[in-house]
């Protein structure tokens, strides 16, 4: 292939990276002639020449996300840097913008309810419309879960459907299989659309679950958009003060793997349901 040819298909690239068309932008590596920069790690390289202390350059850089090393060409970005952001900005903005197959909710047995919100649009311009639920889901929740459960389960987009799909599968299972050691009832767990935090509360008030914890996607970063968090509630409510929620946050591959997080938020519950509190209130 020629530098020319060449050429052409880094320009494609990085017009569909900047318009945020990850996959469009993948069909122009697929036959090899680039490399996928997406599948590198980033943390094994470095473009820094002649570096004072390379060793220790890369101690470092193995243990951050953060674009360390990034060199240049006169006054602009090295071309593989570039695309590196480029790349990782369309990622970002697919988490945001793209919702969870209702394949993999399918595969995960979850039945599915929505919130008030009309689409994506209306989801991201009106937090307030996340958190609540019309008679069609309210009855269509009543008739699926039982009352008065320990524990019920909730998964939601939030801000990122890729971290629901790349965790999701690890977490749920082990979530589920530490409150079976922890003795707790619960219910199965269905999927949320367009849920925020608050959708957990309204559940909560519906079914009487003494602790509800609701699994979602959050706000996508340049260096990591599969991160996924959970906020668990023992005796929530509409309008609950934020400070009575614990958090067990950064689930994903490069921060709390998902089987650990779901060990760890199993024995969470536990202390909560045995302490009756949760947030500021719990001692762990």
């Amino acid at each position: 292939m020629s530098d020319k040819q060449i050429e052409e298909i880094v320009r494609k690239v990085v017009e569909e990276l900047g318009s945020g068309k990850a996959a469009k932008a993948a069909s122009y590596v697929s036959d090899g002639c680039l490399p996928d920069i997406i599948k590198e790690d980033y943390k094994e390289q470095y473009n820094v020449p002649n570096p004072a202390n390379g060793e220790e350059f890369m101690r470092i850089r193995r243990k951050t996300d953060a674009r360390l090393g990034t060199w240049r060409c006169g006054s602009r970005y090295l071309t593989h840097d570039y695309l590196r952001l480029l790349a990782d900005h369309a990622g970002a903005l697919d988490a945001v913008q793209n919702d969870v197959p209702e394949e993999l909710i399918e595969e995960l047995g979850m039945f599915s309810v929505s919130t008030i919100c009309k689409d994506k649009a209306e989801y991201l311009s009106r937090p307030d419309f996340g958190k609540v639920f019309g008679d069609e889901a309210k009855a269509k929740i009543l008739s699926s879960c039982q009352k008065n459960v320990d524990v019920q389960i909730l998964v939601s987009d939030g801000l990122s459907s890729t971290s629901i799909v790349e965790n999701i599968r690890d977490l749920l299972p082990a979530i589920e299989q530490g409150l079976k050691v922890e003795g707790l009832t619960y219910n199965k767990p269905f999927f949320i659309k367009y849920g925020r935090v608050g959708a957990e509360d309204a559940v909560t008030e519906l079914i009487k679950s003494k602790v509800t914890i609701i699994l979602l996607g959050e706000r996508p970063g340049l260096s990591s958009y599969e991160s996924l968090s959970a906020y668990i509630t023992y005796e929530g409510y509409v309008g609950i003060p934020e400070g009575k929620r614990t958090v067990v946050s950064n689930i994903h591959k490069n921060g709390t793997v998902p089987v650990e997080a779901g060990a760890h938020i199993a024995s969470v519950v536990r202390k909560m349901i045995d302490q009756k509190a949760s947030g500021v209130d719990l001692e762990i």
